[in-house]
């Protein structure tokens, strides 16, 4: 971040000390100390420079949508909210961290989660935490219902996995899939800690996400979709839906009504 600051700065020195404006129009360029506030006019440049690059920074590692909730507030008390969450695991790591160690398999999730967070752009989703080699995203209720939005998220990162499947296999010796759950509900959001803040979700559906996403396994499925979460998305179109009944997941009382859900074929 300091070396973008000097650089960006050592710009803003140059176009100023120099009057580039000036000498581009083909006027006579005046000496520095003639120019009126030279400066104080550097000082705020300069300064304004490394606000800037700060904050992208910032919102980079935490996300834009999590600075700006805080730097507002939004979530200093705890809001009740009804979200959807999308639990992605990558299949394949676990034998690739045995066969070419850590340093190699965090080069590969980087890889993978860089191409998921494209993906995850694309479809107005916020990735609320990386756990491993897993990524949870999540969507508002009233944003996650348009298009079906997280279905469609899920399908279209697995398609740009198998895009770069070739590439992703000569370079790491393996070609990654992910399995997937997707459940909606209402859960409490706010921030939590003293020296370290960060918004959190709590409720229910968190756990029953997670419990879907271990359920992929036993009914092998790539993609599973609650009932609950599918009477919240809108449109239909360009995937299929497999009933799988409703099915008992570990810590809830009530069995959860459960679909697998794939890709409809394309029609030429």
């Amino acid at each position: 971040m300091l070396v973008k600051a000097i650089v960006d700065g050592a710009v803003i020195v140059a176009v100023q000390l120099g009057d580039l404006g000036v000498r581009v129009l083909g006027r006579p360029a005046r000496a520095p100390l003639d120019i009126p506030m030279a400066p104080l006019s550097l000082l705020f440049g300069v300064g304004a420079t490394f606000v800037t690059i700060f904050v992208l920074q910032m919102s980079q590692l935490v996300g834009a949508r999590t600075l700006r909730n805080i730097v507002l507030g939004r979530y200093h008390r705890p809001r009740d909210e009804h979200r959807f969450f999308l639990f992605v695991d990558i299949v394949g790591s676990t034998a690739l961290a045995e066969r070419v160690g850590a340093a190699a398999v965090h080069r590969f999730l980087n890889t993978v989660f860089g191409l998921a967070s494209d993906v995850i752009d694309d479809h107005d989703g916020e990735i609320y935490q990386y756990v491993g080699d897993e990524v949870v995203v999540t969507w508002p209720v009233c944003d996650g219902q348009r298009d079906a939005r997280p279905i469609r998220c899920f399908l279209a990162i697995a398609a740009a996995l198998a895009q770069a499947a070739p590439r992703l296999e000569r370079d790491f010796g393996v070609a990654p899939r992910v399995r997937g759950a997707l459940h909606a509900g209402a859960v409490v959001s706010g921030e939590v800690g003293k020296s370290k803040r960060e918004i959190v979700f709590h409720g229910d559906v968190m756990n029953t996400t997670a419990r879907l996403e271990q359920l992929t396994r036993d009914l092998d499925r790539a993609f599973l979709v609650s009932g609950e979460a599918l009477a919240r998305t809108g449109d239909r179109d360009g995937y299929l839906l497999e009933d799988l009944g409703a099915r008992p997941v570990r810590g809830r009382a009530a069995p959860v009504l459960v679909y697998a859900v794939t890709p409809a074929a394309r029609t030429a």
